[in-house]
Protein backbone atom coordinates (compact mmCIF):
# COMPACT_ATOMS: atom_id res chain seq x y z
CA UNK A 1 0.00 0.00 0.00
CA UNK A 2 1.30 3.46 -0.92
CA UNK A 3 0.51 6.38 1.34
CA UNK A 4 0.59 9.81 -0.27
CA UNK A 5 0.60 12.82 1.97
CA UNK A 6 0.04 16.38 0.83
CA UNK A 7 1.45 19.40 2.56
CA UNK A 8 0.51 22.99 1.97
CA UNK A 9 3.45 25.32 1.57
CA UNK A 10 4.07 28.84 0.39
CA UNK A 11 6.75 29.80 -2.10
CA UNK A 12 7.67 33.14 -3.62
CA UNK A 13 7.78 33.10 -7.43
CA UNK A 14 8.86 36.10 -9.50
CA UNK A 15 5.82 37.73 -11.12
CA UNK A 16 7.02 37.31 -14.74
CA UNK A 17 7.61 33.58 -14.20
CA UNK A 18 4.29 33.11 -12.43
CA UNK A 19 2.43 34.83 -15.27
CA UNK A 20 4.10 32.57 -17.85
CA UNK A 21 3.41 29.42 -15.84
CA UNK A 22 -0.25 30.36 -15.38
CA UNK A 23 -0.54 30.91 -19.14
CA UNK A 24 1.09 27.54 -19.78
CA UNK A 25 -1.30 25.86 -17.35
CA UNK A 26 -4.26 27.42 -19.15
CA UNK A 27 -2.97 26.27 -22.56
CA UNK A 28 -2.48 22.74 -21.23
CA UNK A 29 -5.84 22.83 -19.46
CA UNK A 30 -4.25 21.94 -16.13
CA UNK A 31 -3.57 23.66 -12.83
CA UNK A 32 -0.60 25.62 -11.55
CA UNK A 33 -0.23 23.01 -8.80
CA UNK A 34 -0.02 20.15 -11.30
CA UNK A 35 2.57 21.99 -13.41
CA UNK A 36 4.74 22.78 -10.39
CA UNK A 37 4.54 19.19 -9.14
CA UNK A 38 5.45 17.82 -12.59
CA UNK A 39 8.39 20.22 -12.91
CA UNK A 40 9.66 19.16 -9.48
CA UNK A 41 9.24 15.46 -10.36
CA UNK A 42 11.21 15.99 -13.58
CA UNK A 43 13.96 17.82 -11.70
CA UNK A 44 14.22 15.05 -9.10
CA UNK A 45 14.20 12.34 -11.79
CA UNK A 46 17.00 14.16 -13.64
CA UNK A 47 19.04 14.18 -10.42
CA UNK A 48 18.63 10.40 -10.03
CA UNK A 49 19.09 9.63 -13.72
CA UNK A 50 15.55 8.35 -14.20
CA UNK A 51 13.75 9.38 -17.37
CA UNK A 52 10.86 11.81 -16.75
CA UNK A 53 7.37 10.31 -16.72
CA UNK A 54 4.76 12.11 -18.74
CA UNK A 55 1.36 12.33 -17.05
CA UNK A 56 -1.53 10.66 -18.85
CA UNK A 57 -4.18 13.13 -19.83
CA UNK A 58 -7.70 12.22 -20.95
CA UNK A 59 -8.27 12.81 -24.66
CA UNK A 60 -11.61 13.22 -26.39
CA UNK A 61 -12.19 13.22 -30.11
CA UNK A 62 -14.97 15.39 -31.44
CA UNK A 63 -16.66 15.50 -28.07
CA UNK A 64 -16.78 17.41 -24.86
CA UNK A 65 -15.62 14.85 -22.33
CA UNK A 66 -17.39 11.98 -20.65
CA UNK A 67 -21.00 11.26 -21.32
CA UNK A 68 -23.49 11.90 -18.52
CA UNK A 69 -23.47 9.19 -15.89
CA UNK A 70 -19.78 8.30 -16.35
CA UNK A 71 -16.86 9.15 -14.05
CA UNK A 72 -13.09 9.04 -14.66
CA UNK A 73 -12.89 6.98 -11.46
CA UNK A 74 -15.08 4.19 -12.88
CA UNK A 75 -13.08 2.59 -15.69
CA UNK A 76 -15.26 -0.52 -15.70
CA UNK A 77 -18.31 1.58 -16.63
CA UNK A 78 -16.32 3.45 -19.30
CA UNK A 79 -15.08 0.16 -20.80
CA UNK A 80 -18.59 -1.34 -20.71
CA UNK A 81 -20.00 1.71 -22.51
CA UNK A 82 -17.18 1.60 -25.11
CA UNK A 83 -17.94 -2.04 -25.97
CA UNK A 84 -21.72 -1.75 -25.65
CA UNK A 85 -23.46 -3.60 -28.51
CA UNK A 86 -20.26 -5.24 -29.78
CA UNK A 87 -20.74 -8.74 -28.44
CA UNK A 88 -19.34 -10.13 -25.29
Amino acid sequence: MIWVSHMKTTIDIADPILRRVKQLAARRETTLKDLVEQALRDLLDAETGRPPVEPIRPVTVGGSGLQPGLSWDDWAAIRDRAYEGRGG
